[in-house]
């Protein structure tokens, strides 16, 4: 059973992640991998460490960032229909709650995974969550507040304009955690580079306080079996050219997610209001029926501008996919 450096994000302050849109009165719901890489090289460059980047990005792993509840560790639900033995008189009100499911805890995840079937009486869903009935007790991971705000302009002329902003509030016992796969020394880079991404904050509106969190350190075990059939993913992926082939997407279950953004990591305030070019990747819980083993790649989403200050812009599609069995 293999076991894998995750990196919780506790005692997270209120956050806003952006959508890719010009409002803030919604926030997207994920906190993806790719937000997540790209946050750490920014800190990394910061440093002063600008030499190899693109290097740090394909060896620095990153799964995207999922819930906790004090012990409790939530992974993404797979894609299709899950695996949960129940009685024919009452699937249609189990199946209708389970179309909520957005995470499963881990220990009934590791059975789901190996394709073993999850019996209905073992597990409860409580909204978005699926955990197991022994769990008595009510687990709050967040709650969403849009507060009015006001813009003031430097412009004595012009009036002061009214706007809404969606913040996530963490209970005190929940916060994010992602999984590391990367070699010893990277992982060791990582947890300092996610400490001081800490102190400053993540996502919008950081200096206001936006998205600070204490880092804590633990390992999992992921029942990954040996007979798997499929691949899971866990993060956002940009596939090689040459694995194309071997998704077999026809017999596959996936979700697709357009990317984009300003480029706000820049140490370059000259450039930080360009967008940078989009990109579709797969997103996490999308499961392909192959065993080959998932790459992807980082790539260049530098915006065309004619100014040789621009450097080149990375996003981080490198695939971290766990072997399951699908039946």
């Amino acid at each position: 059973m293999p076991r894998y450096t995750i990196v919780k994000m506790c005692n997270l302050s209120p956050l806003h992640v952006g959508t890719g849109r010009e409002t803030y009165d919604a926030a997207a719901t994920e906190l993806c991998s790719d937000t997540l890489v790209s946050a750490l090289a920014s800190v990394r460059a910061q440093r002063g460490k600008t030499d190899g980047l693109k290097e740090f990005m394909e060896q620095c792993v990153l799964s995207s960032a999922f819930p906790f509840y004090k012990n409790m560790l939530f992974m993404p639900r797979m894609q299709g229909l899950l695996n949960i033995a129940m009685e024919a008189d009452e699937e249609h009100l189990y199946r209708k709650n389970l179309k909520k499911v957005k995470y499963i805890e881990l220990s009934v995840w590791n059975k789901l995974i190996s394709g073993e079937a999850v019996d209905i009486h073992d597990v409860q869903t409580d909204g978005m969550l699926l955990m197991p009935k022994n769990k008595q007790e009510d687990v709050k991971i967040k709650t969403s507040c849009v507060v009015q705000r006001v813009t003031i302009s430097h412009d004595e002329d012009k009036d002061a304009e009214p706007f809404f902003f969606d913040w996530h509030f963490f209970d005190k016992d929940a916060g994010l955690f992602c999984i590391v796969d990367a070699d010893k020394s990277i992982v060791e880079e990582a947890v300092n580079l996610f400490s001081e991404l800490g102190d400053g904050g993540i996502g919008s509106d950081r200096n206001v306080g936006g998205g600070r969190f204490d880092v804590e350190v633990q390992e999992i075990d992921i029942n990954t079996p040996d007979d798997a059939n499929t691949q899971m993913l866990l993060s956002q992926y940009i596939p090689q050219r040459e694995e194309l082939a071997g998704l077999n997407l026809s017999a596959s279950r996936y979700s697709m997610a357009q990317r984009g953004g300003y480029i706000a990591g820049s140490t370059d305030e000259t450039v930080r209001h360009l967008r940078r070019n989009s990109v579709y990747m797969f997103s996490a819980g999308s499961m392909f029926a192959t065993t080959q083993l998932l790459h992807g790649k980082v790539v260049d989403v530098r915006p065309g501008w004619n100014d040789t200050a621009l450097h080149p812009v990375y996003r981080s599609g490198r695939a971290l996919a766990i072997p399951v069995v699908l039946k």
